[in-house]
């Protein structure tokens, strides 16, 4: 019997591997085959095998068919129809890229050097330095040679092998690195590439089935006009190199591993497993000739934080291999054949980053504390553990936010209690006794699984999700507990628990722990059985119960991105309405003050754990509501730390109350925007803007050294397009004025901090000037805002170095506030 059904695509990126592998699972079951029929391409693919089915290139909006031959036929196809209406349609999410970095144009402290740049497009951004080396591709071919398998093992035993090793890898992985090897296990168990190659073995060695499956799905997959298709090429090679290698372990293959020194690895492509073989010690950048923003490897780099630079062109590069290289993923290039010129440069760019990572070092070991000496607390909201470690090191004070669900999504069955129990205990013991927060699954509603088989609803985010679906699926909730009161044995774990609003939840979540604590004692596997609790506080109700749920609960965690949206009724992923979503809103802000105000009276902690903890401009509203902790995502921590000891607490506490007592959010926004300019206002003549013996060798690096200084200190969030206004005006007229001296000067909306720059230099440069070599420099930048300020300054400044002794005074100043101080009294004093 045969039946058939056209459907549909609807799906934003096509069928790729995650809804390939959840249709390959309803397949699977039925006796019956199953074949989807592309009509756009007329492509067909085996409904059981997940590249297969990738294959057919089905894309967004394509028609297809479903054909169904075989004696359950018809069952199966009421069965497929029913979930290709019901569940397919909710299976994928927009797949998230690596982000592009936009390159900015080479600025003229560089580009008036004539380098040889190399043009790509960035997609880790970074400045490095490295010798250039190149990874040396498997030759596949080598493997032909293997012309016999006597004496070798089976294919059953290399497939075997090989699935037990990835299995291995992925139960000590974790994050990004953990996906791409569940990914990599899914293809090796696909059913056409297994079948593919136990045919091709019928007629040749081991070595020419799995090459030439290799080779059939990788032409299946580059013929897609998926990008993200054609990417899994790398992937599908990676594991036929694991089985070549697992059969013929005698076959010396070459790749670059062994790192021994600052490197800027070149390749025209790389595998996911030579990515991660790399010693990140040394492994500065990455070139890559062809890669995509979802590329798996790409994705890896972004997670070591390596800067990467793609589509380059690969042999220019390889003609400059085992020399040293300059890699600038923020202008997008890599600079070969570089003269002094070109080398000071990137030097003094290497130093500015370097100074930037300084300056917010500063305070990753300190406590965020305000100048009046209130304490915050500043986390790290995660995904997985491998964020962890960086995550402290970089200053955070715990993990305000583990998000589990991260866990339990992408894949077609939940994870372990083992598997839950080592990602928890890992995460533990690199916070280093240090809190940390496990939210328990917030799984259904807008983050359906699968494998649970949840209804389609109208509104997932108030509909059946987190703790309200925690008693259908209890085995799954009591398996986190165990995992979680486990783990809790390695470090200072907290319970928090999504979705609360009523104390019904938050007894009957205590009944299922005090349950699954007799279960671990009864199984005589260790626990801790003092985990503290709390809840995430994003309903609005319970916001009113607060005093009922503090004698339930030891603290509360605002979500600030839900709460929001529920309190103001506003959809904040519906444009239509999505202008409404905002946290600056007179109810929201009394709501924070209820909560803390409450929570207090009982002893109880209250963080943020939403969006809105790392928002700059925010912040002193968030430390004036009493706030004891804020979590965010890593980078934003030590800057974090840096803006609030800079506040007061008293005067936070103050712009809070004023910031309750407006009616509307622009009134808040001018009380805020009020508050910024007295408070951050930063004099105009600052000592770390001084530099009394600047070493430099050019008009181009004195002026790369004076902005990028501007930069580093934060008074310019641009300061390449900075520099650029500068050199604007310096193409009108050079600003040497003759006596060694020379005003480069801009009003400009790329500094938001007035500055007045000062350089005595070690030696005298040439500017480029009828007035001679300049030792002494000094550079206005001033906010277009303050234009009137601007030429008072220079013209000023002009006259007073006419005269001989003032420029004697500055010159004979070793240190920089006898500088600030002439310039104090000569230019500013009535």
């Amino acid at each position: 019997m045969s039946f058939q059904q056209q459907f549909k695509c609807v799906l934003p990126n096509g069928i790729h591997a995650r809804p390939a592998s959840l249709l390959e699972s309803v397949c699977n079951p039925y006796y019956c085959d199953i074949s989807l029929h592309n009509l756009r391409n007329g492509n067909v693919g085996n409904a059981k095998s997940m590249l297969s089915l990738v294959g057919t290139d089905t894309l967004l909006n394509d028609e297809f068919v479903l054909m169904f031959e075989g004696e359950d036929s018809q069952t199966a196809m009421l069965a497929l129809t029913q979930f290709m209406n019901e569940r397919f349609p909710y299976c994928d999410d927009d797949i998230t890229p690596v982000e592009v970095q936009r390159s900015v144009p080479i600025p003229q402290s560089l580009s008036r050097h004539q380098p040889f740049l190399l043009r790509g497009k960035s997609l880790v951004n970074g400045i490095a330095k490295g010798k250039l080396v190149a990874s040396s591709e498997a030759d596949l071919s080598l493997f032909l040679n293997c012309s016999s398998d006597q004496g070798k093992p089976s294919f059953q035993q290399v497939h075997k092998a090989v699935v037990a090793e990835l299995e291995a890898e992925k139960l000590q992985a974790s994050g990004k690195e953990s996906e791409i090897l569940a990914a990599h296990l899914s293809i090796l168990q696909d059913r056409e590439f297994l079948e593919y190659i136990e045919e091709q073995l019928v007629h040749q060695p081991i070595a020419h089935a799995i090459l030439a499956a290799l080779e059939s799905f990788k032409a299946m997959l580059e013929r897609s006009n998926s990008q993200y298709l054609r990417e899994r090429v790398l992937d599908i090679k990676d594991v036929a190199l694991r089985l070549l290698v697992n059969a013929y372990p005698n076959v010396n293959i070459e790749q670059q591993s062994q790192l021994s020194e600052a490197t800027i690895l070149l390749a025209s492509e790389l595998t996911p497993s030579q990515f991660l073989a790399l010693d990140k010690r040394y492994l500065k950048g990455l070139v890559l000739s062809d890669a995509g923003s979802t590329s798996h490897t790409v994705i890896l780099a972004r997670a070591f934080d390596i800067p990467t630079l793609v589509n380059v062109d690969y042999e220019l590069c390889h003609a400059e291999l085992n020399s040293e290289v300059y890699l600038d993923c923020l202008l997008g290039v890599v600079a070969i054949k570089a003269d002094d010129n070109v080398s000071v440069y990137f030097e003094r760019a290497l130093k500015l980053q370097q100074q930037q990572k300084q300056r917010f070092s500063e305070y990753t070991d300190k406590l965020a504390m305000t100048t009046d000496g209130h304490e915050v607390e500043i986390a790290a909201n995660i995904a997985c553990s491998i964020e962890v470690a960086p995550a402290i090191k970089g200053g955070a004070q715990g993990v305000g936010l583990f998000r589990t669900e991260m866990l339990f999504m992408d894949r077609s069955e939940a994870p372990s209690e083992q598997c839950q129990y080592q990602e928890y205990r890992e995460a533990l013991i690199a916070a280093q006794g240090k809190p940390v927060i496990i939210r328990t699954m917030d799984i259904g509603g807008d983050k359906p699984l699968d494998y649970l088989n949840l209804p389609k609803e109208t509104n997932p985010f108030l509909g059946y999700r987190a703790v309200r679906i925690y008693p259908q699926f209890l085995e799954l909730f009591h398996s986190q507990l165990r995992a979680i009161l486990r783990a809790a044995c390695h470090g200072a774990a907290k319970i928090m628990i999504p979705m609360v609003h009523n104390v019904e939840e938050i007894r009957w979540v205590k009944q299922q722990i005090s349950l699954v604590e007799k279960q671990l004692k009864e199984a005589g596997l260790e626990y801790n059985n003092s985990v503290p609790l709390g809840i995430m506080v994003e309903v609005p109700a319970t916001v009113f119960i607060i005093d009922k749920l503090a004698h339930e609960v030891e603290f509360f965690s605002i979500g600030s991105n839900d709460m929001t949206q529920y309190l103001l009724a506003v959809d904040r992923d519906n444009d239509a309405v999505s202008s409404l979503y905002n946290s600056l809103s007179p109810a929201f802000l009394r709501m924070l003050g209820q909560i803390t105000l409450v929570a207090k009276q009982y002893g109880r902690w209250v963080g943020m754990c939403g969006e809105l903890a790392a928002d700059p401009k925010i912040l002193p509203l968030l430390v004036g509501a009493g706030l004891d902790e804020l979590s965010m995502s890593s980078p934003n921590i030590a800057k974090t730390k840096q803006q609030i000891a800079g506040l007061s607490f008293i005067e936070c506490e103050a712009l809070y109350q004023q910031a309750c007592e407006c009616s509307t959010r622009a009134e808040i926004e001018k009380l805020l925007s009020d508050a910024e300019s007295e408070k951050t206002a930063l004099p105009l003549l600052d000592e770390a803007c001084v530099f009394t013996q600047l070493d430099v060798i050019n008009k181009e690096e004195a002026i790369q050294a004076l902005v990028g200084n501007i930069g580093v200190l934060g008074r310019s969030q641009n300061a390449l397009l900075l520099e650029e206004d500068i050199w604007a005006r310096e193409e009108i007229f050079s600003t040497g004025l003759g006596n060694g001296f020379a005003i480069p000067h801009t009003k400009s909306d790329n500094i938001e901090h007035s500055t007045i720059s000062i350089a005595h230099l070690d030696h005298a440069i040439n500017w480029h000037s009828d007035s001679g070599d300049v030792d002494f420099i000094i550079m206005l930048t001033l906010n277009k805002a303050h234009s009137d300020q601007h030429m008072q300054i220079f013209s000023k400044l002009a006259r007073k170095l006419i005269h001989e002794d003032f420029r004697g005074q500055l010159k004979a100043a070793t240190e920089p506030s006898k500088i600030i101080t002439i310039l104090q009294n000569e230019l500013f004093s009535s």
